[in-house]
């Protein structure tokens, strides 16, 4: 099952999407201003799917937003493909990507607001370079939380897992660098494209499917900068439910973005910031693609 969010006759809607993602149907939900927060929670409850709420209609018809508008901070893991820490490790992250007993134990996890989040075709907007110079991209695998719970054991933990999503980790790197640690830089109003879709988890394997990622630069060719599989992930979808979920309670419709491959802009040499005119594009197989332009405020 696909369900997505969308605006159309100039209100919210939240309902199914076809498995070709050419088709929209509205179901009756409760507040889909929030998306499909409200049907996730109702689902991982054993209610039924709500029934549909009109016709189906193209996508090309509808604008598709954030497939949900997160009720909290979205969890996100750092530096989870070996290929990627490596590539930091020339960097000013270089310390923190160094291998050391703590590291290889436990994940690093961060946050971003969830005013972050936009939907899988919007701008993001570029802070000004008074604020940031150094915009860079990660294409990750999202999971949505479905059934919650406390201290989760690895073994159980993908029971939790409501379905997947795509996100783009947007960073401002000068700023992680300032602060000395990630949370604003990672912040920024619209830094969280994602969508198009959320896929169940009964119809697709998170845990071994492939992450692309592509930067056209304004007025050039794309070009695939990021290629991994989430089996390639140091820690495992499980392995990161178990550590979030130690002494914090998960919640339906919670967020994680579970690492980037490697290829993101600060691992090149000199390193490569998007700019005014970009455009990102991340495809993750059995989900689809979002796709967005970076532009000036």
């Amino acid at each position: 099952m696909r369900i997505a969010s969308w605006s159309w006759g100039g209100r919210p809607h939240v309902g199914l999407m076809s498995a070709d993602g050419r088709e929209l149907t509205p179901l009756a939900v409760s507040r889909p201003e929030r998306g499909a927060f409200e049907l996730v929670r109702s689902l991982a409850h054993g209610d039924p799917l709500p029934a549909a709420a009109g016709a189906r209609l193209p996508v090309e018809a509808a604008t598709l937003l954030a497939p949900l508008r997160p009720r909290r901070n979205l969890f996100c893991i750092g530096r989870n493909y070996r290929a990627h820490a490596e590539e930091l490790s020339g960097t000013v992250f270089r310390d923190a990507a160094a291998p050391s007993r703590e590291r290889d134990l436990w994940p690093i996890v961060f946050t971003k607001v969830p005013e972050t989040v936009i939907g899988p075709f919007d701008p993001v907007r570029l802070p000004g370079r008074a604020i940031s110079e150094q915009i860079d991209y990660e294409s990750e695998l999202a999971v949505i939380i479905g059934k919650g719970g406390i201290n989760i054991p690895r073994s159980h933990a993908l029971e939790h897992v409501f379905g997947y999503s795509i996100v783009n980790d947007v960073s401002a790197r000068d700023v992680q660098t300032r602060h000395q640690q990630w949370h604003l830089g990672k912040s920024f109003d619209t830094f969280c494209p994602m969508g198009p879709c959320i896929v169940t988890a009964d119809e697709l394997d998170g845990t071994n499917t492939r992450v692309r990622g592509w930067v056209t630069p304004a007025g050039g060719a794309a070009e695939l900068r990021q290629d991994g599989r989430t089996s390639d992930m140091i820690f495992d979808i499980a392995a990161q439910i178990e550590a979030i979920s130690r002494g914090i309670t998960l919640y339906p419709g919670d967020i994680i973005a579970t690492g980037t491959p490697s290829g993101v802009g600060m691992g090149f040499s000199p390193p490569r910031w998007l700019r005014q005119g970009d455009v990102v594009r991340v495809e993750i197989d059995g989900i689809g693609a979002i796709e967005n332009r970076f532009e000036e405020r």
